[in-house]
Order: C-alpha cells, then structure tokens, then sequence
C-alpha cells in the first residue's frame, strides 16, 4: 500500500520526462553544498595529555571544536564570562564530559571585556602548580559584530569598541603567558592560534590603518587615510589587524635569543637536529587560521537573530529561517568551520619531524656512520605538508596576503630609521674606548609578508598604546577602590591644608 502511494506521488509530481532534470539538480545542489563547505584536514593527531586554553568556548563554533579536542583526549581549560557554576556553563561541561568520556574539561571564568579580569585569570594560572600549555586557540574573535541598521537600531561606536575589546583581550592573554611558554622545554610543540572572522579580504584590498577606535586622536602625526563605514570593512580590519599581529608575534619569537632550539637529540643518537631558519627557529609557533563564513557565528549575527536576546531582530530571525535552504548550501556548518583549526593543530611541524627522524636512527645501529655531525632539515625529505609559522590558513592551507602599507608610514618609517642610525653613530664616537653598557635590541628580520616587519611593528605599538587606554577605561574592582581611596585621602588633605594649594609639589 505504501509503495502504491510512493509511486502514485513520484508519478504525479516527477514525470519521468524530467527525471534526467532532477537529478543533475540533486547532484548540482550536492556538488555546491560539497564545495561550500570546504576542505576537511587529513590529519590526525593524538592529544592525550596535551593541555588547550581555548577562548569563545561557548560559542557554537567553540562548542564544536570543545566537543572534537575532548574526543581526542585533549584536557581542555575553556573561558567563560559568565561563573562557572552556572548552568549554562556547568551542563554543558557535564555534557561534553560525559558524551566523550573525557573528565579533563574545565571551565574557568574569565571576562574578556574585562582586563583586569584576565590579568586575574593569567595570575592565577601563573602562580599555579601545573602551568603547562600546549596550544592556546583564540576563537572569540571569529564570532562577527556588526548588524545593519535593518535589523538593529544599536550605536556603530559600541560594536566599534567590542571589536577593540576582542582584540585587546587577545593581545594582553597573549603578552602575559608569553613567559611561561617561552621557559617551556624545547622539546614541547606550543601553538598560539588566533580564529579570525572571514573578511579580511575587504581591508587587505585598502591601504592599511593599524589604529583602533580608542586611539583616534592620541597622535596628530599619523596620516588620517579614508576608511569605509561598512561592517564587513570593520570587520576586515579587525581581522587582517590580528593576521599581522600573529605573524609579527612569529617574528618575536623567532629573534629571541633562544628561538633557535630544536629538540634535544635522544641519548645514544649522536645526530643533532638541526632545523634550517627558513622552515622553523621557535618551538613557539603563531599561526591564524579563517574558518569561513558559518551560520551560526556568522549569519545568524549578520541578521541579528538571536531569540534568546532581548535586542535580537524578529524581522532578521525570520529572514534567518526562511534562507536556511540556501544556507544549508552556501554557508559552512560549525562542524565545517573548525577543520581549519584542527588543521594547524594535527599539521607536524619540522622540529617535530626532526625529533622522529632522530628516534628512527636509533633503532639502526649499521647506520652508526651516516650519524655523525648535525642532522639538517633542509636535506630530509619533509611530508607534503609542514606547518608554517606565522602563516595564514584558510580551508586547510596556507594563503597568501598583500597588505597595502601607506607611503606616508614608510616614508615615516625611513625617516625614524635614518635618525636612529644618526644617534647610534654619535653615540658609538662619543663612547668610543669606553665600554658602556649597551641596550640588547632584536634584530628583527623583514619577511615582506603580510606587510613586512613594518606593519607588524606598527600594529604591535599600536596594541600597545590601545591596551593602556582600555585599562585606563576600564578598571578592576581593585583600581576603583584605590582610586576612591585616593581621592577621599586627596580631599581630607586639602580640608586640613588649606594653604596646601600654595605649596610647591615635587
């Protein structure tokens, strides 16, 4: 009877003049979906014992990349604003727990709207007993911000200072664990990854402005260079100023004094790993890697529609369901959208091929000749595919970006550098047979990529400058306090000194 009725409906409504139609629709619409969704890694990677900090845990995209690390073993410290003995929180760690079988999966509360917040997080985990890490993921930044006026009636100026806020907060994480993973044994393999939003392609196609909201005005020398009002250009900017960032930050750590260490040849192997400059000198390996544009994180913000949000958008939560066809089709999936991240995370780096390598020559001992003197990278046959520091990565690989520096920086730029080295030259004839204490400076090298070391520097300085006003604007529990303090004691002083006002201060 049921296949009666089957058949009665395919004939009705799928004649079978048109059955050739139908189904290179079905295969065109599969081929699309296929495509849309983008590579998926090849690699694998066991991380039993490997310790993840992750931010944006509890976000769609940081639920699913939370659930994938738990299944394989990963113990995994996720970043909350909200406390951890909420529900929201607390079921969801319960969940993840139980689902994969994994107990080593904490919550830790930790505004990242809040510096000092954050310094309170990385005090805690500094002065803690086990302060290891393995990779930090910094997936807060991917969620978009920004609504068109259709769908929200809130202030440009407050998405402007959350987009500051997110990449602040991923700078001061960064700048205060920096110490712990740099005393890390060499022989660990440290990722820092920055999950940034999909648009940076729409401010890499402008000359580049490394200022943030909070920095307009602090400096009158800079060049104003026209900057578009659209969200996807804001949204770009913040993005493309995290890639220069994260590739500068693989400059620092490849021109500290130590960066050149490679793993510790093992006991009765007389090959020593070495590791040629153009493939990796860090342990510490920086990389940002683009997801794509999901639905979860990334249209569903675009359109506002969020149910559970007061300020959320009836019109755009329609809108939202009414595409989901063509969505399912042309947007990434969270499941998608987090193969990237696994990508550069699972990706062998050459220290760690060399550390194998190096192991496998133990287990030969005819080959006792062919050990001796240094082991080079450069000469072993590498996979074919290595992770590169400080690079980009989008659909699981490397791409490459052109940044437009402005000729006024880099004429800027020249000039600093041609009084620099003026000053030095004076300073080495005035100082000549005397032995002064000198000032250790990085030699940084300039790649050309992403900018070069110019925009890195730039960027950095300006992270810099923006960090100090937010904590200026922003002050914890204890600044308050003091500041109260202060100001009651200043007010009691001038009560009892009336002539204080007279008096010179020094």
């Amino acid at each position: 009877m049921v296949l009666h009725i089957a058949e009665a409906f395919a004939t009705k409504y799928f004649p079978t003049k048109y059955a050739v139609h139908i189904a290179v629709s079905i295969l065109t619409i599969l081929v699309l979906r296929a495509f849309s969704q983008g590579r998926k890694t090849n690699r694998e990677r066991d991380l039993h014992a490997r310790v993840i900090l992750l931010t944006g845990g509890f976000t769609p995209l940081g639920l699913t990349l939370l659930q994938s690390l738990a299944q394989r073993g990963a113990h995994v410290i996720a970043l909350s604003p909200e406390p951890i003995e909420s529900p929201g929180v607390a079921v969801l760690v319960d969940l993840i727990r139980t689902t994969t079988s994994n107990e080593e999966i904490y919550a830790e509360e930790c505004d990242l709207t809040s510096p000092s917040s954050i310094r309170a997080f990385c005090t805690k985990f500094l002065t803690g007993k086990d302060q290891r890490l393995d990779a930090i993921v910094f997936a807060h930044e991917h969620k978009h911000i920004g609504v068109p006026k259709l769908f929200s009636k809130r202030d440009s100026s407050q998405d402007q200072k959350e987009r500051d806020a997110n990449s602040l907060a991923t700078f001061l994480i960064t700048t205060l664990l920096l110490p712990a993973l740099l005393v890390a044994p060499a022989e660990r393999d440290i990722r820092i990854i920055n999950v940034v939003n999909p648009f940076y392609a729409a401010a890499a196609g402008l000359p580049f402005s490394t200022s943030f909201a909070t920095t307009k005005g602090e400096e009158d020398d800079k060049p104003v260079l026209p900057q578009s009002k659209s969200i996807f250009f804001q949204e770009g900017k913040r993005s493309l100023r995290t890639i220069i960032f994260t590739r500068h930050l693989q400059r620092v750590l490849d021109a500290l004094p130590h960066g050149a260490q490679a793993p510790k040849a093992e006991e009765g192997v007389s090959a020593i790993p070495v590791v040629s400059s153009k493939l990796q000198k860090s342990n510490i390996v920086a990389i940002s890697a683009s997801p794509g544009i999901d639905r979860a994180d990334t249209v569903s913000s675009i359109f506002n529609a969020d149910f559970m949000s007061p300020t959320g958008s009836y019109l755009g939560l329609f809108l939202y369901l009414v595409l989901q066809p063509l969505l399912r089709i042309f947007t990434k999936s969270p499941v998608s959208a987090i193969q990237t991240i696994l990508h550069v995370l699972f990706l062998p780096t050459p220290f760690k091929i060399l550390a194998n390598t190096t192991s496998a020559t133990q287990k030969d001992p005819k080959d006792k000749a062919t050990q001796q003197g240094p082991l080079d990278a450069s000469v072993l046959e590498m996979p074919e595919e290595v992770l590169l520091p400080g690079a980009l990565y989008s659909n699981c690989a490397a791409i490459k970006l052109g940044v437009k520096i402005p000729e006024e920086l880099r004429d800027k730029d020249r000039q600093m550098r041609a009084e620099n080295a003026k000053a030095k030259e004076k300073s080495k004839a005035k100082g000549k047979g005397k032995e002064d204490l000198k000032e250790e400076v990085l030699d940084i090298e300039d790649d050309g990529q992403y900018g070069g070391e110019l925009a890195g520097r730039l960027v950095w300085e300006e992270y810099e400058v923006a960090l100090k006003i937010w904590e200026k604007e922003n002050p914890g529990p204890v600044e308050e306090d003091k500041a109260k303090a202060g100001a009651a004691q200043a007010t009691s002083s001038d009560s009892q000194n009336p002539s204080s006002e007279k008096e010179s201060v020094y």
